[in-house]
Formats: C-alpha cells, structure tokens, sequence
C-alpha cells in the first residue's frame, strides 16, 4: 500500500468494528441481516436521472408491486459535479428526493455511489474536467485520481448522513457500493491495479456509512467488504469467504441498444429460470439491471454511439409502462420466493438428483419450514420426476418451486400472464419553420492553431460539435481544373462523424460505429482557383464509459487530411494552420430553448437541408399516456422541448440477420434481438412533465438532411 495506505486502513477497521457493534444492517454467510433478520432481498435498477421527477413515485410503486424489496441506482458523478466544485442536486439529480422517494413506499436502496459506474453512461460518470486534473490516471494507484474520488465518495456518503438516509439512522438506504466491475480490468491495469481495488475498498469502510459495502466483481476484495457477481447468470458464483452472503448485484434483463445495433430482448423464461437458479444454490440478493432502464436525455449516452433509449427490455419500459408478461411472471417468481423465505435463510440447501437432467434443491429450518426447487437442465426436453413420493412435470430448462416441499406454487417456464405489446399511436404532425447554419463563416470566438488537435480538449464536452477549418491554395496550372476529375480529399479521424463542406458545399458525411468508432473519409471534391476553404465538422457520439485508461481515448480529426489528383500528387494538410470554432452558432444563440428561439429569423421549412434547426409548436396529446416522436425519417441530430434536451436521435440502420431467438442455457445479448435492416431506434421518449396543454416549443437540430413531414407526435399505450 503507498503512503498514507495504512492510516485509511486502520480507520477503515475502526469503522468496521463499529458498523459490526452498532449497525441496523450486517450480513453473515447465509443473507444480509437487516434489523437481526436475514432476508432474502428483490431488488431492481432505477436510475434517477433516466426518468424524471414525475415519473419516480410511480415507478417506484410498480417496482413495489413487482414483489420488489430494494432499489438500486447508481450516483452520477458527472451529473452532480459537471465542474469543479460545482454541485447539482436538482430536477433528475435530486438524489436526496429519489432516496426518500423509496423509502416511503416501504423499499430500501442499494446506492452504488462508484463513483466509476460504467453504465453506458457518458464517460462511466466521471466529470470531463476530472481528464484535466494534472498528473491524473484514471482508476489506478494514482493520487491525484484517488484525491478526487475519495472527496467525492465522502461527500454523496455525507449528504445521506446529514439526512438520515442509512438504515440505521432509520432511512432505506442498507447497501452501498464503491467502484464498479474492476476484478477483470486489474490484469490490464498494471501494477496500480490491486493496491488501489484494496484502497477503494478501505477508502469506502472509513467514511462510516453504517452499512455493508459490496464490490461487483471483485474476488479479491478484503473483508468487510462483499463481492458480488454481475451477468446474465450467476449461480456458479460464490463469494471470496465463507462468510460473505451470495450477492447478484446485476441480473441482466435484455440489454442496450447501440445505434446502428439492433434491438436485443431476453426472454422472460430465461430470465425467471437464472434467477431461481441462482436462489436454489445459496442466493439471496438478486438485483435486476435493468428494472426501469429509461432514457439517456441531454447527451449522457456514452459508448460512444449508445442509443438515448436505455429500454433494455425491462419489466418496466423506457416510458413507464408496465411490459408484459415479463413484470407479471418475476413478479409471481418473488411471491413463490417470499413463501419459501423461512427455510431459504436457514442454510445451505441439500441436492438431490431425481433424473439425468434433474435436480432437487431442498433447505429446511430447525423450526420445521421446508422448501424445495425442482429444476430440469435440459435445453429442449420436458421430464416428469419423483420428489418426496409426488410426481412433478418440468418443462424443459426450467425450474419449479414448492414452498412447503410439496405443492409446486411456480414454475419459471411457465407464464401465465397474458403478452400485452405497448401500442404506439400517432398524435398529429407539425408545422415546421426553419434555420439554416452559415457553413462558410467563422465567429470572433473562433481560434488558429498549427495543426490538428484532438476534439474533447477544445470542447471540453460542452458540445457536440468542432469544426476544423484550414485553406488550400490552388494556382492556374492545375490539370484538374482543365479536365474536371476533382482532387480527392481523404479525412482520417478518431470519430465519431463528420460533415465536410468545400467553400459552403456541402461534401457529404462519413461516421464511425460502436464497435470502431474511428473513420475514413475520402470523396472527390470540387475546387476552384485561388484560396478555397475546406470546413470540416466533427460531431461526437457520447464519450466513452468503459475499457482502460480511456481519459486517454480520443475524438475528433487527428489525420492524416490529404488531398491527392494534384500535380505534384498528394498534399498533407495536417500540419498546416487550422481554424477552430466550438459548437454551432445555432447552440451560442440558444435558439434551442425558450427564450433563445426568437434570437434568428426562422424562414419555410428546408427538410432535407444539411445542418438546420427546425422548431414547431404543438399541444400536448389529450390523455395521460406517455408522448414520444417519431423521428424515423431524419437523419441525425438532437431534439429539444420547452429547453429540455430529450438527447440525440439518428436513424441508423441495425446491420446484420437477427434470426432465430435461442437463449436456454447459452444466452447472450445476440441471440434474441430485432430490428435488424431496420432502425435502431425510432421513438423518443418526450415526458409529460416537460409539456404544457399548448403552446409547446419543439426545436430539433438536423444534421445530415432528412423528410420534416415524417415527424409525428405519438403516445404509447398497453
């Protein structure tokens, strides 16, 4: 441990022994104790800042209703601190607010204040200025990095204490977290990597939050701090001691939607069956991630290319909505579990074989409570099987759960509630004006550098955009001004899109992909004699959240530029002088909110031009049901209503064949999906409290061109 090390530990000790001596919640090898009860613990995934302040109560209601006991979120470091110092607790960062929200409706919170929490979450949640801080390196033994983490962690642990959020103080909060999924990162990560993973471990006992930590993914993890396992199964899991509870902090219910992806769902049967699996072999804390997934607004997306729809096919959708059967059937699965909760925290179960493929898990308690999981292994055969001198049925991959060791009360591939598809309903069109950026001009803010420099240390992520803009001369005696077979301008760039534009002309656009977000630009472009300008508009897709040491990672043009079919072949413009201006003249004007539309002359709508904004007023769709828009016939850009950014849209195509939906025992997110050939994502999520009855202000800013007349106004509904 570096210096200072053993000082953190032996608070970190202190602190321990203290939580053990006086703590409302403490766990041993069998359950989390809360109060002297061990319980076996439903919890789900709701991020506050991906749903509004609005939609909280009732989310948390059906996530109640859903046989949930906890709420889990994440903190949002970027969200709360997005500059030094400078704090944000309010609107979707009202933290304080979501906690308390939980607690009233009887739910406890699991707060994984991280502060890394990947998430596909712009920049895992770290701050961009946090890049900036000198000497820094992200998520190692480092101490510039380690300084900032420790004060943000003790701050959020802080402001919880100071409003009697922990259990024992006898608000809901009974777990936290600190990092998030760093065991697989620690042999990539060097030398740094264990001392700061036991740092943090510490680091987080210290600050004397009265409830257990956990580490997800992090076998190495010291006591008392828990490791848990994340993924689409978990009972081969155990934790690092023996008397550590059996802990799955992230039960993935689908997954995300990339844009350019398809669509990826997972079956609830599957779904029901990991998680009596992993209750049947010894656990008892299931979370699932996601319960609510939400909507990435503004442009929190990270990746980059991660949708703004954060849906993840959960039991609760990105609008609200209640998805069926997949909410109905867990919530029948926790009321089967809850009845077996006796003999479940008793001990450690028995197992039984009672056929080739089939297996019975039995736990009983020295009061007399019996409870036993049936479970048939194999993929595509059912099995009829003797327990107890009863016969049972099993449908294949399946797993079948009696309370009392005798009436089989649920069985995980048998649903019950009826499938009922949310509707999406179109609720008028618009009437659009629009304003065409200046694509030839720079302003005074506008600044001279030799060179190419990399995008995010210009912005600094206060916008999306940079252009790059430099001069070629070209004289008389160029043969490609005689023969018309125009120069071929060739624009390496590290992503995540760009526009290129030749003396105002619009040149076309190129753009990279999740899986590379790096690009190649390269098209024949027309010039003229004497000085030409060539602008090129780089646009960000959401910074990255997850692999190692990405504060290093770049956006923006970085070259090589060239332009070759002169006569002397090819010219390197990179290293020549270059212009940079920041953001788009549309985002200094603020002709995005409210106040600021009134700021230019809007004229007739111009749909399929380049670089627009287009804004329209509507009234709110009569009803309560959830708005959306229906963006499918534009190209890319952000949408904007009454100043509120509902976050980046951009109708880019899934590649691929989704296929046949195969999931049983070898699930992943590619086996179920849709959308392949069609859309990623089509529908924006637009929330009613963000609406007045009339008069609401729609501004959308069009990037590529694209058809205004299929925008629509839709609701959803069940």
């Amino acid at each position: 441990m570096r210096s200072g090390g053993a000082g953190v530990l032996l608070l970190a000790l202190i602190a321990a022994a203290a939580v053990v001596a006086n703590a409302a919640v403490t766990y041993d090898h069998r359950a989390v104790v809360i109060n002297g009860r061990r319980r076996i613990l439903m919890s789900g995934s709701i991020h506050y800042p991906r749903s509004t302040p609005e939609m909280w109560p009732d989310l948390i209601q059906k996530a109640k209703d859903g046989g949930l006991d906890v709420v889990q979120t994440y903190v949002f470091w970027n969200g709360h601190e997005p500059a030094r110092g400078q704090y944000h607790f309010a609107d979707r960062y009202d933290l304080v607010r979501f906690v308390k929200l939980a607690g009233q409706a009887g739910l406890f919170v699991h707060l994984r204040i991280g502060p890394y929490v990947c998430a596909e979450w712009n920049f895992g949640g770290f701050p961009v200025w946090l890049k900036y801080v000198p000497g820094i390196s992200f998520r190692t033994d480092n101490g510039p990095f380690k300084a900032e983490m420790q004060r943000f962690v003790e701050k959020i642990v802080s402001m919880m204490k100071s409003e009697g959020l922990f259990e024992w103080q006898g608000g809901p909060i009974i777990l936290a977290q600190v990092e998030n999924e760093y065991g697989p990162m620690e042999s990539a990560m060097g030398a740094g990597a264990k001392p700061y993973a036991s740092w943090a471990a510490n680091m987080a006992v210290a600050t004397g939050a009265g409830v257990p930590w956990v580490m997800c993914k992090q076998d190495d993890a010291p006591d008392p701090v828990i490791n848990t396992c994340n993924g689409f199964y978990c009972d081969y899991f155990s934790p690092n001691s023996n008397g550590k509870p059996t802990m799955w902090t992230e039960a993935w219910t689908g997954w995300f939607t990339a844009f350019g992806g398809p669509v990826p769902h997972r079956p609830v049967e599957d779904m029901a069956f990991a998680v009596a699996r992993f209750v049947q072999k010894g656990g008892s804390f299931v979370n699932y991630y996601m319960y609510h997934g939400g909507t990435n607004f503004d442009r929190t997306a990270g990746g980059p290319f991660i949708a703004t729809s954060y849906d993840y096919d959960a039991p609760i959708d990105e609008y609200g909505l209640i998805r069926q059967p997949k909410w109905g059937h867990l919530r029948d699965l926790h009321k089967a579990i809850k009845q077996a909760e006796p003999a479940l925290v008793s001990g450690d179960p028995t197992v039984q074989r009672i056929g080739n493929y089939e297996k019975a898990y039995v736990f009983k308690s020295s009061a007399g409570a019996c409870a036993a999981f049936l479970s048939n292994y194999h993929t595509s055969a059912a099995a009829r099987v003797v327990y107890n001198g009863r016969r049972y049925d099993l449908p294949a991959w399946s797993i079948s759960i009696l309370p009392d060791c005798k009436t089989a009360v649920f069985n995980t591939a048998t649903v019950k509630e009826p499938s009922a598809p949310a509707k999406m309903n179109p609720a008028g069109g618009l009437a659009w004006q629009s304003y065409s950026e200046d694509t030839n001009a720079l302003d005074s803010s506008a600044f001279t550098k030799d060179g190419l420099v990399e995008q995010l240390s210009m912005t600094w992520d206060k916008s999306d955009y940079l252009w790059y803009t430099t001069y070629v001369n070209i004289d008389s005696s160029e043969q490609f001004l005689k023969s018309g077979q125009w120069p071929q301008l060739t624009i390496n760039s590290a992503g995540h899109s760009v526009q290129v534009f030749v003396n105002g002309q619009s040149f076309g656009v190129a753009y990279g992909g999740y899986n590379n977000p790096k690009l190649t630009y390269s098209k024949p472009v027309k010039m003229w004699q004497g000085s030409n300008k060539i602008s090129i508009l780089s646009s960000a897709m959401g910074l990255p959240n997850q692999g190692t040491h990405y504060e290093a990672w770049n956006v923006g043009v970085l070259g090589p530029v060239t332009l070759s079919g002169l006569n002397q072949g090819k010219r390197d413009l990179s290293n020549q002088k270059w212009t940079y201006q920041i953001g788009l003249k549309g985002e200094s004007l603020g002709v995005n909110s409210v106040s600021g539309s009134s700021s230019v002359e809007w004229g007739s709508a111009t749909g399929a031009q380049p670089l627009t904004w287009h804004k329209a007023y509507f009234a709110a769709p009569a009803g309560s049901a959830p708005v959306a828009l229906d963006m499918g016939s534009m190209g890319k850009g952000q949408i904007w209503v009454n100043g509120n950014n509902a976050g980046r849209y951009w109708s880019y195509r899934a590649s691929g064949s989704c296929g046949a939906c195969s999931y049983a025992g070898t699930f992943s997110e590619a086996k179920c999906q849709t959308n392949c050939g069609d859309i990623s994502q089509r529908w924006y999520h637009v929330p009613r409290s963000w609406l007045k009855p009339s008069g609401n202000l729609l501004v959308v800013l069009e990037e590529f061109g694209g058809d205004l007349s299929g925008v629509t106004l839709m609701t959803r509904t069940t």
